[in-house]
């Protein structure tokens, strides 16, 4: 390893005096300006990352539903996943070294990763539409460059893309092409096969108004309108000609807020949909006739594609075990619904997709989403030979046509990550052959009113959890007050988790009426202020 260019190269992107930054869930945000030396330093842990496990590995230059002025990189592991949880240690040790230390710390890496040095390093590249994001991810190829690592750029793309290029490129194309024709290809063509066994339901079934969040979701949204079946009338709104990414638009502020983005005009019962500013979250909503707001978040999306897979799975009559994975922020009612109604377990994990994720790969069928719109479902490889082989050879005409329909659901979804263009046309499709308009899949169930709502505290590292983040075991006492709260009011829960990026502790309360969740949240919001060490004022109701 040159460690002379290495020492070169890195005092070109010097780290700012003081800055300590955490690899997270989302790996690492923070000012755009701030970033130029995490950057080049991710370009080298992706060298390190790649020979360590001889794969592409990829890293993306986003920092997804965040203000434009904001900026971010997160690494791909090899089958297109989160990076792994202990090479995310190795991100912020290697972030936050001083200049003098890089040496060191590459070299310890190296030793405890096993990282064979003789071995190529490949990695891909993408980008956001972000005005910082094309220096910065220069400054990546900076990185890779210095450490002998070859590298493809793909430019503007959508995180889940690269995510899906990484896995088409380790899985030498067995998981499609890894160019962005392949992947429109491949989602196309099993989208337009679903849709031809749907009950025509004339033109007005079709529109689709879309909030891209003034990001790259516009971008290539419209690169791949022309692999639309003529059927499809996708309407394109916030497509980042004029307003900034993110700006009271993008799925992020619409679930947030319960209210429609700027620059979208919604006329009573068209259907809706919002991508948030890396495209791989997606909220849909609708105005009643009486101009009331409904969102439909990732919950109900859950709901749906469960629904749809269940009623498959049992006409190609195979022993295939389905569950969905939820967190504790998911709405009771959808949680009662799936659980009693459609009789398909349902497992509570912590916040953060990689839970999310890791649990739904225990199943033939793991569906997961967070209400926040980001989620996929996973077939087991086992699952998968089955269907496929069943569709190709099953003699019954019935089980036939099911498998199909399950082999193109099973093309038609990105099960590396959440994919906000992916997920749409799985929606779409269902919503096309089960005839159902968006009136009617919202009244599947109703949402218990809810309220979030969080607390500054001193130090957020007083709270700590278990039961999937469902009950505070720290500090003593808070647990039994909430427990006490929660029986004042009907079909009522609450929780407290401390925030993974800031000193506050985020609290969520459902119950009957929306006046006994907020009443709820705000006892509760007191508790945690009192016992945890809440700052400044108590809070107000």
């Amino acid at each position: 390893m040159d460690f002379e260019a290495l020492k070169k190269y890195s005092a070109l992107h010097p780290k700012p005096a003081g800055l300590t930054l955490q690899y997270g869930t989302a790996g690492f945000r923070s000012k755009a300006e701030q970033l130029d030396h995490v950057m080049f330093r991710m370009g080298l842990l992706a060298v390190l990352r790649s020979k360590a496990v001889v794969s592409t590995i990829g890293i993306m230059v986003t920092a997804s539903h965040n203000p434009e002025e904001d900026n971010g990189v997160k690494l791909v592991d090899p089958l297109g996943e989160m990076l792994h949880p202990s090479w995310e240690e190795y991100a912020t040790q290697l972030t936050n070294a001083e200049e003098q230390e890089l040496q060191k710390i590459i070299t310890e890496i190296c030793q405890k990763a096993a990282v064979n040095q003789h071995k190529d390093a490949s990695v891909f590249i993408g980008r956001d539409t972000r005005p910082s994001s094309e220096t910065l991810s220069q400054s990546v190829i900076d990185g890779i460059s210095v450490l002998g690592g070859q590298y493809h750029d793909y430019g503007l793309v959508t995180t889940p893309q690269l995510h899906y290029m990484v896995c088409c490129q380790n899985t030498q194309g067995q998981y499609g092409k890894a160019t962005l024709e392949g992947y429109y290809e491949k989602l196309s063509k099993a989208f337009t096969e679903l849709i031809k066994q749907s009950p025509s339901s004339g033109e007005s079934q079709r529109h689709l108004k879309i909030d891209c969040a003034n990001g790259i979701g516009a971008l290539k949204l419209s690169e791949m309108e022309p692999y639309f079946p003529k059927e499809v009338l996708v309407h394109l709104y916030n497509d980042g000609t004029k307003e900034k990414l993110n700006h009271l638009c993008g799925a992020d502020f619409v679930k947030v807020h319960q209210k429609p983005p700027r620059g979208l005009d919604m006329k009573p019962n068209e259907r809706c949909c919002s991508f948030d500013g890396d495209a791989d979250r997606i909220v849909y909503y609708y105005k009643d006739a009486t101009g009331h707001f409904h969102l439909i978040d990732g919950d109900k999306i859950a709901t749906l594609i469960s629904i749809f897979l269940k009623e498959q799975l049992a006409k190609v009559g195979q022993t295939l075990k389905m569950a969905v994975v939820q967190t504790a922020y998911a709405n009771g009612s959808s949680t009662r619904y799936l659980e009693e109604t459609l009789k398909v377990p349902v497992h509570c994990v912590k916040t953060g997709v990689k839970h999310l994720h890791h649990k739904a790969q225990e199943f033939d069928v793991g569906v997961y989403f967070e209400a926040n719109g980001h989620g996929t479902v996973l077939f087991s490889k086992a699952a998968e030979t089955k269907i496929r082989q069943m569709a190709k050879e099953e003699k019954d005409d019935e089980k036939r046509e099911a498998a199909k329909v399950l082999e193109n659901m099973i093309d038609l979804i990105n099960q590396t990550v959440g994919d906000a263009v992916s997920d749409m046309l799985v929606i779409e499709a269902i919503l096309a052959l089960k005839g159902l308009t968006v009136q009617q899949w919202d009244a599947v169930y109703t949402d218990l009113p809810n309220r979030l709502l969080k607390v500054q505290v001193a130090d957020r590292r007083v709270i700590d959890t278990t039961d999937a983040e469902r009950r505070a075991i720290t500090p003593p006492g808070l647990q039994e007050k909430i427990d006490a709260l929660v029986k004042k009011y009907k079909l009522s829960r609450a929780f407290v988790r401390p925030s993974g990026t800031e000193d506050v502790v985020r609290i969520y309360a459902e119950a009957d009426t929306q006046e006994n969740a907020d009443a709820l949240a705000h006892e509760v919001s007191l508790a945690v202020y009192h016992l945890a060490g809440g700052k400044g004022t108590p809070p107000q109701p």
